[in-house]
């Protein structure tokens, strides 16, 4: 019989809970002049100093081994402090890429040496990564990625375009997700992951402007940029089955329902003490919504936790979470007759425009809407 996963109902231990009244004290006062729209930015918007800052805290890192620098804290701990730092539209996007996925994946997969140079760095705040998965004409389907990675002697020669790589401007590497073998009739075969120097030459980063005005995506190219042996991860063609690990992290947290909280902060404020039963309606059943959705994510960490493969339950989280926050922007407009600004005007319509410009790529970022339900299906046994 087909085993079904459950979502079932817990708690964060008692002593996570305990660190969340420490960094929410901290997020009170380090964040007191923080604007909402500059909140509504949250988990893209870079903030080096904060980065470090939270490192030196021992809030970043927080699962690694104190061996590399970090704390051994365990999952409760790590979902808590990311919840607050969301909830409070902290500017945690220098180091979130390296902190959610690109750590936890050197260190399962790496060799000691990558480790060493890499994750201490990672824990101070000071080392940022982005992700090298998606190209042009590939999108969510990575089984038909083209770059490829070509062994040549002691080194590898890397040529090719990757698309949608959240703040490769910012970062120090990527980790890169590139074809080193033929295809065969397993598409998933033929691919591995290699840790790639951004200032290596023959390689190329060029923003992407984006609706509202902001920068956070890039094209980054590959002109026959040479690797050493050692900026392989893990075993050659084996990639396909660390990605699908490493999207297991990126997709099960709270970021993927909380994207648009500064903006159901800011409606909340803007009706005011006295709702009609309309609005009153419409933010109840909102924050229904994510109550159940942080039940879910919860859930998937107590997974991890107990050292389970979520990924069938996290691709729950992330495309049920991506409809709730892009739902948030049409539901404010229903229920308020505020208009979006993009200059100026109350701190609501200022929030409302920038989500309702970034609101569109939330369906897209960490795995298309269509990716995700075959990914449940095959959970389901449907497919």
């Amino acid at each position: 019989m087909m085993s079904v996963h459950s979502f079932s109902f817990v708690r964060p231990p008692a002593e996570a809970e305990s660190l969340r009244t420490q960094v929410r004290a901290f997020l009170a006062e380090a964040l007191a002049d923080r604007s909402p729209l500059r909140r509504a930015d949250s988990w893209m918007g870079a903030d080096p100093a904060f980065s470090r800052e939270l490192a030196r805290r021992g809030w970043v890192g927080m699962t690694l081994p104190r061996a590399y620098g970090g704390h051994e804290a365990g999952p409760w701990a790590r979902y808590v402090v990311i919840e607050e730092l969301l909830a409070a539209g902290a500017p945690v996007s220098a180091h979130w890429i390296a902190d959610r996925q690109s750590g936890p994946l050197i260190l399962r997969y790496g060799t000691e040496a990558q480790r060493q140079a890499h994750l201490p760095g990672i824990c101070r705040g000071e080392r940022y990564f982005c992700i090298g998965m998606s190209e042009p004409n590939s999108g969510s389907d990575l089984a038909s990625i083209r770059s490829r990675a070509v062994r040549d002697g002691e080194h590898w020669v890397l040529n090719g375009q990757k698309v949608w790589t959240t703040n490769a401007h910012h970062s120090h590497f990527m980790i890169g997700l590139l074809r080193t073998g033929e295809k065969t009739e397993n598409r998933h075969g033929g691919m591995s992951q290699f840790i790639i120097d951004l200032k290596a030459p023959g390689v190329t980063v060029r923003p992407i402007t984006d609706l509202s005005g902001g920068r956070h995506f890039n094209e980054v190219y590959f002109d026959n940029v040479r690797l050493g042996a050692d900026a392989l991860i893990g075993a050659e063609g084996q990639g396909w089955e660390q990605v699908t690990a490493e999207l297991a992290f990126e997709r099960s947290g709270p970021e993927r329902f909380l994207s648009s909280m500064a903006l159901l902060h800011t409606l909340v404020d803007a009706i005011g003490p006295r709702p009609d039963a309309a609005q009153a309606a419409a933010v109840g059943r909102l924050v229904a919504r994510l109550a159940a959705l942080r039940q879910m994510s919860l859930s998937v960490t107590a997974d991890l936790a107990a050292g389970q493969d979520p990924a069938w339950a996290a691709s729950c989280v992330k495309d049920l979470g991506a409809v709730f926050e892009q739902d948030i922007p049409e539901i404010a407009q229903a229920v308020l007759d505020a208009s979006p600004s993009v200059d100026g005007g109350s701190d609501h319509a200022q929030v409302l425009a920038a989500l309702m410009q970034m609101a569109p790529s939330f369906s897209l970022r960490g795995g298309t809407r269509e990716i995700l339900r075959g990914i449940i299906a095959r959970g389901l046994g449907l497919r």
